[in-house]
């Protein structure tokens, strides 16, 4: 049961989730902005701490640009909480618990792990621009050096 990654140019699957530092973060309110959605397997790990670290390190640079940071990943909101305290995080993380989003954008497939094979959440991140369009895909994110590579694409793509 695997969905292809989402492409440059198709509309941005719409979501509501809840989240935290808010109730609720829907997708189509966010419409006019500039949106960068990332997916990331689980709360208080080692690689998923760097990303949502880097990514609160930069939010100036993102929130000078007007961008919006969405963090998805299939961890319950109480985790989130935990996770964002824990890591002063900047910006919301909004809890997939059945992975349906992750499954529409594509980043909810099959994984294998020296040969075992499960479904889990391929570390994705989607620049969606104000038109609800996806402007960037990184699949299968390499976590040293990423939100660099996406405010870069960020700034280039706003430039266009």
């Amino acid at each position: 049961m695997s969905n292809p990654v989402l492409h440059e140019g198709k509309r941005a699957p719409a979501f509501t989730l809840p989240a935290t530092r808010e109730d609720r973060i829907r997708l189509t309110e966010l419409r006019g902005r500039w949106v960068v959605v990332y997916f990331y397997p689980k709360d208080l790990t080692a690689g998923c701490t760097t990303e949502a670290c880097d990514f609160r390190d930069q939010m100036e640079s993102f929130d000078s640009l007007g961008v919006v940071v969405l963090g998805v990943s299939p961890d319950d909101l109480e985790r989130h909480e935990v996770f964002s305290a824990q890591e002063g995080l900047n910006f919301p993380l909004l809890a997939d618990r059945d992975s349906r989003v992750g499954l529409k954008y594509g980043a909810w497939r099959e994984k294998n792990d020296y040969g075992r094979k499960y479904m889990g959440i391929v570390r994705s991140t989607f620049v969606i621009d104000p038109s609800g369009k996806i402007a960037r895909v990184f699949d299968n994110v390499r976590v040293r050096g990423h939100v660099a590579k996406v405010l870069a694409a960020v700034e280039e793509k706003m430039a266009e």
